[in-house]
């Protein structure tokens, strides 16, 4: 199995990752600011047709191991890239779905009410900010609004703490959903699957939430690559942005990028 070899081009301190042999790889790939630009609004991200024909040649390449892992819900999911190969890991891993129909999902949380009254109460003082209703969490954006970060954080610290859902915090946005399920939990039930079972696990993402992810790639003898700016992070390689990881996922299919 050939391990990748570090980019010798300059870097800040995390290289980028070289020629890897993927043919015993299992990729999964974080979905906004890994795939797709990050947008003011979570609806208003643009899917190009580049990023579709790649997703479809790499699930032709890799039958039955390439997973969009998000948390984003896998039916968001499928509206941006249509119907695919693709494993789908939604809401943090809460959901899965797998080609062939096969779907796996707890039952909603029952404080989503509740929570989304007191975030609609501080947008009447933030009017800015987005409150994005998932099927097993709450989502508060502040990217419109900067300033309202501490009253964010406060708020969803206190939700969290009084309905016993998990706080996660990513690029400008609380998240509360269901617990029990993170990123690396997801990559773990994926690796049981017959068709990613024994493989190198490669995980691509931008954000707080995927850390956990590049914790378990690891342990499974695999990597993560940070998408972005260096920072401190689980992830052993890194790639600067949204179109160096489709220039990487393509020379993975064996293209010129």
């Amino acid at each position: 199995m050939t391990k990748p070899i570090a980019s010798t081009a300059p870097r800040d301190n995390r290289p980028a990752p070289g020629l890897v042999d993927l043919q015993q790889a299992s990729l999964f790939l974080d979905f906004d600011g890994t795939l797709v630009g990050i947008a003011a609004h979570p609806g208003a991200v643009q899917v190009s047709d580049r990023l579709r024909g790649l997703l479809a040649r790499l699930t032709t390449k890799f039958p039955g191991r390439v997973a969009i892992v998000s948390g984003r819900p896998i039916a968001e999911l499928k509206q941006f890239l249509g119907s695919t190969a693709l494993v789908f890991a939604g809401s943090h891993g809460v959901e899965m779905l797998w080609p062939d129909g096969t779907a796996s999902e707890p039952p909603r949380p029952d404080d989503l009410g509740p929570v989304i009254q007191e975030m609609q109460r501080l947008q009447k003082v933030h009017s800015a900010i987005v409150i994005e209703r998932k099927p097993f969490g709450v989502a508060l954006h502040y990217r419109a609004e900067p300033q309202a970060e501490d009253a964010c954080r406060r708020l969803a610290t206190g939700l969290a703490k009084s309905t016993g859902l998990t706080l996660q915090s990513g690029k400008m946005v609380f998240e509360l959903r269901a617990p029990g399920a993170d990123k690396g939990g997801a990559l773990r039930t994926l690796l049981r699957t017959p068709a990613m079972a024994g493989s190198m696990p490669i995980f691509i993402g931008d954000d707080d939430t995927d850390e956990a992810a590049f914790v378990v790639a690891a342990e499974m003898g695999g990597f993560g690559i940070l998408v972005g700016a260096d920072r401190p992070t689980a992830a052993h390689y890194r790639l600067d942005d949204v179109e160096a990881t489709l220039a990487w996922l393509e020379t993975a299919c064996g293209e010129d990028s």
